[in-house]
């Protein structure tokens, strides 16, 4: 996988006009159930946000790239979830996934409105709780405010990170496809941040704890 950004990044430091639309498609495939699950947004979107550093991509076209692309993957999942509704949890591709689909189910049942916020910077949760919250019935009105604030924080906390390695790099005069232990660096903290939030979210009451009471009541 390494390899694979590597070379990506190698790639479209030859051809930057391409990285926005990487970005762009990194973010929404990231935000879609299933798909969020295997596709690296974060890194991809990281690795590439070096390259504003090295002056090869802007800075505000990246944000924008990764900002509206989350927006359309989780508009789409949601509305995907809307319009089918509870039938949708239970059939295929989310039936594959059958825990995911439950602690996301418990996750915005307990949490609502601030599931939808926080989800965002908890993968794998995220690719299946905009789902989730249209096939429960949450309002558009209510789901993408909220949805909408979460991302404007999200793209900034991939993109600046990226900026800041891309910069060092370059002052290093080095090239960035030869460092990528630096931006594994910046993908381990965002991890334990994430990690953090997990541990907050399920201090109060653990989902998969109450998964495992309910099916032993059945």
């Amino acid at each position: 996988m390494t390899s694979a950004i590597a070379s990506l990044i190698a790639l479209v430091s030859a051809h930057p006009g391409w990285a926005y639309a990487t970005i762009f498609l990194a973010a929404m495939l990231e935000a879609l159930p299933v798909a969020g699950s295997f596709v690296p947004g974060s890194t991809v979107i990281l690795g590439l946000s070096a390259l504003i550093g090295s002056g090869s991509l802007e800075l505000l076209p990246v944000l924008a790239s990764a900002a509206v692309g989350a927006v359309i993957g989780d508009g789409l999942a949601y509305w995907t979830g809307h319009r089918a509704k509870r039938a949708i949890l239970q059939a295929w591709p989310l039936s594959a996934y059958p825990y995911v689909v439950a602690r996301s189910e418990e996750f915005f049942e307990r949490r609502g409105a601030l599931a939808v916020f926080l989800a965002r910077f908890v993968p794998p949760v995220r690719a299946f709780v905009p789902v989730t919250a249209g096939a429960l019935g949450m309002p558009p009105q209510r789901f993408f405010p909220i949805n909408v604030a979460a991302i404007a924080l999200w793209a900034p906390l991939h993109v600046v990170p990226g900026l800041l390695a891309g910069s060092a790099l370059k002052q290093w005069g080095t090239t960035l496809h030869h460092h990528l232990a630096a931006l594994a660096v910046i993908v381990v903290a965002l991890g334990v941040v994430a990690f953090a939030i997990r541990q907050y979210l399920h201090r109060a009451d653990d989902p998969k704890d109450r998964i495992k009471d309910r099916i032993k009541v059945i």
